[in-house]
Parts: C-alpha cells; structure tokens; sequence
C-alpha cells in the first residue's frame, strides 16, 4: 500500500510538473508569436510565403516589388488561383515579376511548405531566405524549414493581424494551444511520424509552376 502510494504521489508529481513546464512553455510561445517583425534584410536571395491566411501572399509581393529579394515562392496556392488575381488582391501589379515568381502547388502543410520550398531552393541556388507567414505559425514554420534547408539563412517576416482586424484574423487561445503543440512535435521531430496530407510526390516536388 506504501508503495502504491508513492507511485501516486511520484505520478502526480509529474503531472504537475509537465502541465507547468507545459504552460510556461505556452506563455513563451505567445509571446513569441505576438512579437512585432524586425524590418527585412535589405536583400535576400529568396522570400517564401507559406499561404493560407491573410496577408501573407500580399507582404510577400510586396516585399518582391521592394526588391528585397531576386525570386519568390508562393508555396500552397490552391488549384485554380493565378498571379494576376493574387496579384489583384494585393494592389500589385506583378506583370513585371511574374519572371521571378513561383506558385507551389503541392504543399497542403507546413511539413509540406517545407519539403516545397526545400525543392526550390535547391533548384534556385538559395542562400538566404525572407520567410513571411502569420505570427502564431512562425515558430512552427522556422522549425520545419530549418530541418529541410539547414545551410538556408532564414529571416523570419511575421504577418501580425492589424489594429481593427477582424476577430477571425486575430488567433485565439485554442488556436494558439493546438499551434504551441504542433510546434512541440516539430522541434521535437515527432511531426515526421503524423500522416501525410500530402501526394508522396509533393515531398519531393521536382519543379514548382512558374506564374
């Protein structure tokens, strides 16, 4: 009986000892996430957007039209959507820069954008990197892209939802829980081992459609 409950104790103990470690680790994530982007390198060989929430595709081109990078990947467009909409969207006219604009069509998750955007590095000779996704993924992002493209220099350009934002823009608290546990699995490498929401050869991608 002495025994058992020590291992009650020692159990319980643990438990709370994960769930603190768990929630300081939270309280660091989301400052981390909420932290305001250190202005863009004045030039990068590459930006990647890792699209799927406001703003990105539209500080990316921006960015491109500023000529602070050579090239840009649009990683995880959709089927069907073209520059000039996306380009529409955004106020940009990206007649002048489709040339240096790939749309990758293949990643349907960050491990995806990641595995994409290795490809095209590797295709373009890519040293550095502007990485522009929302401030509540970047931690994620980062982790997944530095497994793929280790020798790349990333600069990270977080998309922040911005005063008078619509609620749906702005991450709320489970949000932002679910995202710190996926940034756990990926730090961690365990993300490897989730299924695949990818076609198996979107992991190795050859070339991306070039706008």
């Amino acid at each position: 009986m002495t025994r058992t409950r020590a291992a009650s104790r020692w159990l319980a103990a643990f438990a709370v000892a994960m769930t603190v470690a768990w929630g300081a680790g939270f309280l660091w994530f989301v400052q981390i996430a909420a932290r305001r982007a250190e202005p863009p390198p004045p030039h990068a060989d590459g930006i990647v957007a890792l699209t799927g929430g406001a703003g990105r595709v539209e500080l990316a081109l921006r960015l491109l039209a500023e000529d602070h990078a050579d090239r840009l990947l649009l990683s995880g467009i959709g089927g069907g959507t073209e520059l000039t909409t996306l380009g529409r969207r955004a106020g940009i006219d990206t007649s002048g820069l489709a040339a240096r604009i790939t749309l990758g069509r293949d990643a349907a998750s960050t491990r995806g954008n990641a595995a994409e955007t290795a490809s095209w590095v590797a295709q373009n000779r890519i040293g550095s990197l502007i990485v522009v996704t929302a401030g509540w993924h970047m931690p994620r992002a980062l982790a997944e892209l530095r497994r793929a493209v280790p020798d790349v220099r990333l600069f990270p350009m977080p998309v922040q939802p911005q005063a008078g934002a619509e609620a749906d823009h702005a991450p709320g608290v489970k949000l932002q829980m679910q995202e710190f546990t996926k940034y756990l699995l990926a730090v961690s490498g365990l993300s490897a081992w989730l299924p695949h929401r990818e076609a198996p050869a979107a992991l190795h991608p050859g070339s991306g459609s070039e706008a």
